[in-house]
């Protein structure tokens, strides 16, 4: 279960959690314009554009579960389980293997219209990576500084939503989502007005009554509506450190505590990970479980013009600054 969401100020942000019961111990994997990128239906890209995210590295392979290329075009992955579904190849189409949707999509595009002119010739087939990774069940958001879509394969094909809240969770599918979204226009950050009877003098008694009725569990509807509506109301400065404070906050808005979420005995669904990209620069800002101190990490200050990728570990373990 998971939540992304899109944010700008004076520059443009996207970011998401990944909560889930274990890790692959994903690390942020810069990819180079020079890594030629291999895809099971599609020829080789020897040359592309640049990107930064957080991938399972395996035989080599960037496997991104989210990132941003040096154009500003970002994308994530998020669980889809039993509305997902991949096909065989097809004559004709790009057909484009599931783990390859994100590379294949930030290697050549610089702009979600541009994104959208490759799906529309897409067939994302339901190859798996090894015998050992089989097809996880996603769909995805995308997303640059003017516009969010959310994409979606299906049994009736591929779905492409407009995205104007720029918010991804899991199930139901996205249309489902939006509308369900209708179920609490009535909510606010003002305080409210008495609409009960105006026969009965009601009053507040605390602030933040406005928002009453937001959902607080950990669903993945209920944090779709709770993202939307903290991100919508959400008010930030412009400069860096405000508007990644900012982010981290509408993202931690939906963090998911060891303990809440039990999948099986002795098992926990947590936000292993939360990350803010700041897409017009190309820096990748994550906190893990255990360390909720920023760290980031800048594209630019490697070798974009390479052929090897770049990895970095998480950090883990929280890191506390004493002030006595």
């Amino acid at each position: 279960m998971c939540t992304a969401a899109t944010y700008k100020t004076k520059d443009f942000y996207f970011g998401r959690t990944l909560d889930y019961e274990y890790s692959y111990r994903e690390e942020i994997t810069i990819t180079p314009r020079k890594f030629p990128l291999l895809f099971r239906g599609m020829d080789k890209l020897e040359t592309h554009y640049a990107m930064i995210g957080m991938a399972y590295v395996k035989d080599n392979y960037p496997l991104y579960y989210d990132g941003v290329n040096e154009k500003g075009l970002a994308m994530a992955g998020l669980n889809f389980v039993g509305f997902a579904d991949y096909k065989d190849p097809v004559t004709g189409g790009d057909n484009i293997a599931s783990f390859e949707f994100i590379p294949w999509i930030l290697a050549q595009c610089a702009s979600v219209q541009e994104a959208k002119a490759r799906i529309e010739k897409m067939n994302l087939t339901n190859a798996p990576f090894s015998t050992e990774l089989s097809p996880a069940q996603l769909h995805w958001i995308i997303a640059d500084r003017q516009e969010a879509i959310t994409v979606e394969s299906v049994k009736s094909g591929i779905r492409i939503y407009p995205n104007p809240v720029g918010i991804l969770t899991n199930t139901p599918p996205f249309d489902q989502q939006m509308l369900h979204l209708s179920d609490y226009m009535h909510l606010s950050a003002r305080p409210p007005h008495n609409h009960f009877s105006d026969k009965l003098s009601l009053q507040t008694y605390s602030r933040g009554m406005g928002a009453m009725g937001l959902p607080g569990d950990l669903s993945s509807q209920s944090r779709f509506v709770r993202a939307a509506f903290v991100k919508m109301n959400s008010v930030s400065g412009t400069t860096e450190p405000e508007s990644v404070s900012q982010f981290f906050h509408i993202l931690n808005s939906v963090d998911q505590q060891r303990g809440c979420c039990q999948v099986e005995e002795g098992k926990y669904e947590t936000t292993i990970y939360t990350s803010c990209c700041n897409g017009d620069k190309g820096i990748y800002y994550y906190t893990t479980y255990d360390n909720h101190q920023i760290t980031g990490v800048n594209m630019h200050k490697v070798d974009l013009d390479g052929s090897v990728l770049t990895r970095y570990p998480l950090a883990y373990g929280e890191q506390i600054a004493w002030q006595n």
